[in-house]
């Protein structure tokens, strides 16, 4: 079997750039006897490392990357999404998979395809996502034609497929799940020195210890309240003994998403939190999962989280997690953590201050985190994901 793939999205640093390449990495692995023909565009062909007998890249030309061209307040052009269209017409194949919508593109009629969508959020939240009536028209009509071209609508759990079934109206019968999982490099840290070095190069003072957020800096990710609720849990004494430091890391420009820090730096000023927040930018997976190490917790207190692979790959270098119970979190890394309504401050400050008062605690709960987060892989991921384009093609 011939398998077309939209490898758009492979040089995108976000959730959705890690599954395409984590997934497909174990596509091609697992299944030697399909074959597997990438279109992709120059930007993702410098960072695509695949190789193979069973593996075949076509290049399409473009005049601006589609990590780049489909951000949040802007659309790819016509034309360039003609090319890719033109270069899977002109290619023989059996289906196609695109492993994101983010960077979908018209495929040729009849062409049997499977589509995977990672959650629903831009239209649960459309203003705290696309920040202009025009980006949420061109979000819209693209989710839409995917929907309607799609045989098989794949998504990330199935707290995402409820959602995609009921609010995008897409029949639960043409929807399959492949659940993520944290890479290879998410590991507890074997090295002491290193956390500490790390840590120090974030900015975090030899001696003190530290919350981490991983992930962007849209409105619905909630930062703002995040802000406030670690200043409360200072106020209770957690941090008299060790200084405490909340991490904030992802990029701060250049970001395929919304990003609006506008509210949070306020917020951070009016309580005098500036030499408690750090901003460190995007840290490396190496070094990242160092700070998962040595972190008092990941707090991902979004409004919604198809997934949250932060808190997943946080969990499985030893970590536990304080997050938003709308996920599939509180079942994934269930015992592992404590799970709070998005937006409840007082629930989100409460639960910053037992992680940091309650060591036993904590302890017990980054044991029941580590382990949960073993029972995933990215082999089961590829398995289910192959079984759907199987299904599609026949």
């Amino acid at each position: 079997m011939r398998i077309g793939v939209d490898g758009g999205c492979w040089a995108n640093d976000r959730g959705y750039g890690r599954y395409a390449r984590e997934l497909l990495t174990e596509m091609v692995r697992i299944a030697p006897e399909e074959e597997f023909v990438f279109f992709l565009d120059p930007a993702s062909r410098a960072r695509f490392a695949l190789g193979g007998d069973n593996v075949h890249v076509v290049e399409v030309a473009q005049v601006e990357a589609p990590t780049v061209a489909a951000a949040s307040d802007r659309n790819r052009s016509p034309a360039d999404m003609l090319r890719f269209t033109r270069a899977v017409w002109g290619t023989s194949l059996d289906v196609f998979f695109c492993p994101s919508v983010y960077t979908y593109f018209p495929i040729p009629p009849r062409l049997r395809a499977v589509v995977a969508i990672h959650d629903a959020i831009a239209e649960r939240f459309p203003s705290r996502t696309l920040p202009s009536v025009r980006a949420r028209l061109f979000w819209k009509a693209k989710v839409r034609l995917a929907v309607f071209q799609a045989k098989l609508v794949l998504t990330v759990s199935d707290f995402a497929a409820a959602d995609l079934a009921r609010i995008l109206g897409v029949p639960r019968s043409r929807i399959r799940v492949a659940e993520e999982a944290p890479a290879s490099v998410f590991r507890p840290s074997m090295s002491p020195t290193s956390v500490r070095e790390i840590a120090r190069r974030t900015g975090v003072p030899e001696g003190a210890q530290w919350f981490i957020y991983v992930g962007g800096f849209g409105p619905h990710k909630n930062l703002d309240v995040l802000v406030r609720a670690f200043g409360r849990s200072l106020d209770v004494g957690g941090s008299a003994v060790r200084p405490t430091y909340l991490v904030l890391v992802g990029k701060l420009s250049g970001d395929a998403f919304h990003v609006d820090t506008e509210e949070v730096h306020t917020t951070i000023g009016a309580l005098g939190l500036e030499d408690r927040v750090l901003w460190p930018g995007f840290v490396d997976d190496e070094d990242l999962a160092h700070l998962y190490s040595g972190a008092v917790a990941l707090v991902l207190p979004s409004d919604c989280e198809g997934f949250g692979l932060p808190a997943v790959e946080a969990a499985a270098c030893g970590a536990p997690v304080v997050a938003t119970t709308e996920s599939p979190l509180p079942e994934l890394l269930e015992g592992g953590g404590i799970f709070v309504e998005p937006r409840d401050e007082p629930a989100l400050s409460e639960a910053l201050a037992r992680m940091l008062m309650d060591r036993d605690g904590r302890e017990a709960m980054a044991r029941t985190a580590l382990e949960q987060a073993g029972c995933l892989s990215w082999e089961r991921c590829a398995r289910e994901a192959l079984s759907a384009i199987r299904e599609a093609a026949a």
